[in-house]
């Protein structure tokens, strides 16, 4: 069956035309309608442009998506760095545009190319993109011994990303920036963390970082339970031991989707998004000192892309996208609220919901009794001091109910 693509992207490298293929040189070479970025451009010699209708990438991603739906139909060729489909233009483009209108021939992208210098087995790397996105993106990744390979936008956010890692206490962390990797003006910088300022960097690099936990290093890994005060907040927070419980009922997976209503400092959200790979989550919280503190610890803890709602629910519930999990924080008595939450739920969605009310617990049996699912007592007692001897306390008891919709 012939192709029927109008949109052809092909991805090359720092050495420009060298480093086509055969066949994507000539897809180039038959391309009338030529984008791409003034940095991809302007390793191309003007005679072999002369004859194109060329249209440098220098508005933003969003207006270039616009400008393309507007020329749908029309041959475009557009040349992208490295695999368009890794944190390229074509994964973005692939959200609207059908697979089949579209024809991708990659080249081997920057993380490849920068694990092939360092000796580095791709799968046993964290790759992620920086290039536009917030340098708090990276908190996630900082553990003990991990690697991470990351694609930047500049020199300033290798800076910055250094600036997290001495933050955490990974001071002594390896990071070696690989410039225009294939090209003429291939650089390889090696350094410590607490050593970045001493360098200038050029744009748009790949940045390899050997996570080296100091004495003092503050860790947070990515499974759920993160102790309290990792969070800013009134104590009015989904406590360690409960939050770990509700995220496993919760079981977040990749690119899933949880409404946390009643969100709090925004605890359960922030550890749902962190727990998965692309999980999403929107925040509903009324309470300003709260949301303030939603909007402070998200992007500490890596996860800058948090949605947050600040109305009251439920409300704040209507209009939004259909999630594929639930937690309701508090408010399980509010009028309405459960109802719009449930009928928003997704089939074959979870509900979770904490409560350590009476009445919020009669009104979880009551909804147990119609919906059912699962009741569970959770009970915690922590180490306290009597005098010169020592007891548990216990916390107040929390009732969780678990359900999921048919």
């Amino acid at each position: 069956m012939a192709h029927a693509a109008w949109l052809t992207i092909i991805g090359i490298g720092d050495n420009g035309l060298e480093s086509l293929t055969a066949p994507a040189r000539l897809l180039f070479d038959q391309a009338d309608n030529l984008i791409a970025p003034e940095r991809v451009l302007k390793n191309i010699p003007l005679e072999i442009l002369a004859n194109k209708k060329v249209t440098p990438w220098t508005s933003g991603i969003h207006d270039t998506i616009r400008s393309l739906h507007e020329r749908r139909g029309e041959p475009l060729t557009i040349l992208a760095t490295g695999d368009p489909f890794h944190f390229g233009i074509a994964a973005t483009l692939a959200r609207t545009i059908p697979e089949h209108e579209m024809l991708t021939i990659p080249h081997p992208s920057g993380f490849s190319l920068a694990a092939n210098q360092l000796g580095w087995a791709l799968q046993d790397v964290d790759t992620i993109s920086l290039h536009g996105r917030a340098v708090s993106r990276l908190q996630t990744f900082i553990e003990p011994n991990n690697k991470i390979l990351a694609l930047t936008s500049s020199g300033k956010t290798v800076n910055e990303a250094a600036q997290l890692l001495v933050g955490r206490g990974f001071e002594k962390s390896k990071i070696t920036v690989l410039e225009h990797l294939g090209g003429k003006e291939e650089r390889i910088i090696s350094c410590k963390a607490d050593e970045v300022t001493q360098h200038e960097f050029d744009d748009f690099n790949m940045m390899a970082i050997e996570c080296i936990a100091g004495k003092k290093a503050v860790i947070q890994p990515r499974i759920a339970g993160l102790p309290n005060d990792a969070f800013i907040h009134d104590g009015q927070l989904t406590k360690r031991e409960v939050r770990a419980a509700t995220l496993s009922a919760l079981a977040p997976y990749p690119n899933a989707l949880l409404w946390d209503i009643g969100a709090g400092c925004g605890s359960v959200a922030i550890e749902w998004m962190r727990a998965a790979r692309g999980a999403k989550a929107i925040a509903f919280e009324r309470d300003e000192a709260r949301l303030a503190m939603i909007a402070e610890n998200a992007p500490a803890l890596g996860v800058p892309a948090l949605d947050i709602v600040a109305r009251k629910a439920p409300d704040s519930l209507k209009d939004q996208p259909t999630p594929d999990a639930i937690f309701i924080g508090g408010g399980i008595t509010t009028d309405g609220l459960f109802d719009t939450a449930w009928r928003a739920l997704r089939g074959g969605g979870i509900l979770v919901a904490n409560t350590v009310t009476l009445e919020g617990e009669a009104q979880a049996i009551s909804l147990h009794k119609t919906y059912g699912g699962d009741l569970v007592r959770l009970d915690v007692s922590h180490l306290t001091n009597v005098g010169r001897m020592h007891a548990l306390e216990p916390r107040m008891s929390v009732l969780q109910w678990r359900v999921t919709k048919p």
